[in-house]
């Protein structure tokens, strides 16, 4: 994949497996560009991304159409952890609001030439009340 697109991915994983048994693992080959920056709101995070990947625009989107027909092709995949410390300080008028995010027409229109899916997950990792 990094030689069809011209870009290096961040990150790689390659799993799946030929054997049935104890249990099939599904094959899941991904080819990753990420932003893991503190303190950046989803769509901060996604148009860093975005800037790295726009000049690769056609050459993604061909290869997305190539792996649509075996069960592959392109995602954005948003991962959000929500804890305590994810919250403004009250009083800290210059602290990021890192809730709510939005998707601009630059990313739907990248999204849309890439016929790239948009997966979001989103984690409470605050704990319990009864384990405080």
């Amino acid at each position: 994949m990094t030689s069809q697109l011209g870009i290096t991915p961040d990150e790689v994983s390659v799993r799946g497996s030929r054997f049935t048994e104890p249990a099939v693992v599904p094959v899941d080959h991904s080819w990753m560009a990420v932003c893991r920056e503190p303190g950046l709101r989803v769509d901060e995070q996604i148009t860093h991304i975005l800037d790295r990947l726009q000049p690769h625009t056609d050459r993604i989107a061909d290869l997305s159409r190539r792996l649509a027909g075996t069960g592959g092709g392109a995602v954005l995949h948003v991962v959000r952890y929500f804890n305590d410390t994810d919250q403004a300080q009250s009083g800290a008028a210059d602290a990021p609001n890192l809730f709510g995010w939005h998707l601009d027409r630059k990313v739907l229109d990248f999204l849309s030439a890439t016929g790239a899916e948009l997966g979001v997950d989103e984690y409470d990792m605050a704990e319990d009340e009864d384990t405080r």
